[in-house]
């Protein structure tokens, strides 16, 4: 087994010490934000890092990356105070990944792709048409995590939207019948399969 310490990670070339920090926590989830400026104008980007903090009130966070530069995402959340979370499917990974690039303010990524905005619901913020689970969210609150230099956005689930074949009679979504995909790193993605659904585990009896 290779053995790293923390003075091997730290001497390690960037991109090679990028991609082992980046796939070493494991499978992340593979997410499109949708967003929409002032001007109207649409904006949707590929995220890993969304992630469950509380099912009551039904709370979702996403690490932001430094603002010192142009977060197009960023800006329009707080512009508006909502945005949509759509998750990734096989038949668009290569499109959702393409919107990692760094367009202009005034340019959609919708436009560089092949995705397709979906305007449905309560608030002004664009779906990725077709997406298996689609989600409307309002912004609640940011947190300055400064030992990184982050942002740890929350936000609460006001609508969502999930295929019927997806949704168990026990509320969970199964995420694999909707080849959803995942990322491993940062540019590698998979399609996970469900294995095994098992019950709430409680202690087992404990002999004196």
């Amino acid at each position: 087994m290779k053995y790293f310490n923390h003075k091997d990670i730290n001497s390690l070339d960037k991109i090679y010490r990028i991609n082992l920090i980046n796939s070493c926590s494991g499978f992340k989830s593979a997410n499109l934000l949708g967003t929409i400026s002032t001007k109207d104008i649409t904006n949707v980007a590929v995220f890993s890092s969304v992630t469950h903090l509380g099912s009551n009130p039904p709370t979702l966070g996403f690490i932001l990356r430094p603002t010192t530069v142009p977060r197009n995402t960023y800006q329009n959340i707080k512009d508006l105070g909502y945005f949509t979370i759509n998750h990734i499917w096989e038949d668009i990974i290569e499109d959702a990944h393409h919107t990692s690039a760094k367009y202009p303010d005034d340019i959609s990524e919708f436009d560089m792709t092949n995705l397709e905005p979906e305007f449905k619901g309560e608030y002004k913020a664009p779906f990725v048409k077709n997406a298996p689970v689609q989600m409307s969210m309002k912004f609640i609150e940011e947190i300055y995590v400064p030992s990184n230099d982050v942002m740890l956005v929350v936000a609460q689930i006001q609508e969502l939207y999930v295929e019927n074949e997806l949704l168990q009679n026990d509320g969970l979504i199964n995420l694999s019948k909707g080849n959803i995909a995942t990322i491993n790193g940062l540019d590698t993605y998979a399609i996970p399969k469900f294995k095994k659904q098992l019950s709430y585990e409680r202690p087992k009896n404990i002999k004196n």
